[in-house]
């Protein structure tokens, strides 16, 4: 996961303008977070569910894809945000000022939960040496591994994400602080492609994602070597070409009305699409479900086109709330399900077949929800407002 991004862009160009805030694609940050959160619930036991389980197995098993489909929002946000503040020269001082405002959204809540579940995986390890995280690889606790925690760095290094990071899933953001980092000189490269025609953006969005579903749909595999920085740099890039698109249509006044005309029935179509792609991959004998990433990028861009169609529903307050509270609950989802399975095993109650377990494992998920909402409110908003006020509080140095 993504990481969180802003979803304010700058107000000096016409195109910016346009679009003060798409919501709907802020809306689209929860469906990506509980598609991920139901990928992870699904390894939780649940005899007394099997057939609502069975049901939901096409989401449930695709949901790896909630990764993916974050990091095209967070590329088209960071660009749609942050292109034109930047500028078309390299700055040294916009370039820092960029990598702080990322930072301060992202850092505090994760280093509040990677410290706290740090010190649950040294309890746990003090009980059972050999297996204290639910991964297949058993991260390093030792100070260069905390070192690299808080760095955001711990991925840099490897090929796998397997046993990275203190809580599993937050591989995923230290990924996307690498295309944060990158993103100043990417900025560089997009000033040069504005120029070109709306559908060639969208072409090269799409030819960016289909390398992977190609690899999918031919072997299975979705996982190899070095395969998170492929989805990290070819997702982002699919956003940020996608998000040039939407403000090249928005710029022009016949373009902008016949967008905005089409953009709702595209958008239904890509999201009935999406399903079908699911449900068809669901019934495949291998992993064949990174097909339907190829749509990610047409989705969002669809979405930030309209306020009707399934824009409307993304864009409702409690929707956009959800999407708000992503981050959060994408950070604190492993803890709790981790912190559960362990107490599975000792306490009779909540084991396989107790008589709280069926009660309770359905309820997982939205725990998470309400504790993300939590570090939301107290954490994560909170200390980025502080640390801003820092960054805007230092005086300008003089010429």
């Amino acid at each position: 996961m993504t990481a969180v991004t802003d979803t304010q862009p700058p107000a000096d160009t016409r195109a910016a303008q346009r679009l003060p805030e798409v919501r709907s694609i802020t809306g689209l940050r929860i469906v990506a977070a509980v598609w991920v959160l139901l990928f992870h619930w699904k390894f939780t036991p649940l005899p007394d569910w099997q057939r609502v389980r069975a049901f939901l197995t096409p989401v449930t098993d695709s949901g790896h894809l909630g990764v993916d489909l974050f990091y095209v929002i967070s590329g088209f946000v960071i660009t749609l945000t942050y292109l034109d503040k930047l500028g078309r020269r390299p700055s040294l001082s916009g370039w820092w000022r960029f990598w702080w405002a990322r930072v301060c959204r992202v850092w505090p809540a994760y280093a509040v939960v990677v410290v706290l579940f740090g010190f649950w995986l040294l309890w746990r390890r003090s009980v059972d040496p050999a297996f204290y995280a639910y991964q297949g690889v058993q991260p390093s606790l030792r100070w260069t591994a905390w070192v690299e925690q808080l760095l955001l760095v711990q991925l840099w290094h490897r090929p796998d994400f397997d046993g990275a990071s203190f809580v599993g899933a937050t591989w995923s953001v230290s990924a996307e602080m690498a295309a944060y980092v990158a993103f100043p000189v990417l900025a560089l490269v997009l000033h040069r492609l504005r120029r070109l025609p709306w559908w060639f953006l969208l072409l090269g969005a799409v030819a960016l994602m289909a390398p992977a579903a190609l690899r999918s749909y031919q072997t299975g595999v979705i996982y190899w070597d070095y395969s998170w920085l492929e989805r990290i740099f070819t997702c982002f890039g699919a956003g940020a070409l996608v998000c040039l698109a939407v403000r090249k249509l928005q710029a022009g006044p016949v373009s902008a009305q016949r967008a905005a005309l089409w953009a709702p029935r595209v958008a239904w179509l890509l999201v009935v699409e999406s399903v079908l792609v699911v449900g068809w991959a669901a019934g495949r004998p291998y992993d064949r479900f990174a097909v339907v990433a190829v749509l990610f990028p047409l989705l969002v861009g669809a979405l930030a086109l309209t306020d009707r169609g399934p824009s409307a529903f993304l864009s409702r307050p409690a929707v956009v709330l959800g999407g708000r509270i992503s981050y959060s609950v994408y950070l604190v989802h492993v803890p709790v399900y981790e912190i559960f399975w362990t107490f599975q095993k000792t306490v009779p109650q909540i084991a396989p077949g107790g008589p709280w377990t069926s009660f309770l494992v359905p309820n997982l998920p939205i725990v998470a929800i309400g504790l993300g909402w939590v570090l939301w409110r107290f954490v994560e908003e909170p200390a980025r407002r502080r640390l801003r006020r820092v960054s805007l509080a230092r005086p300008v140095p003089r010429r």
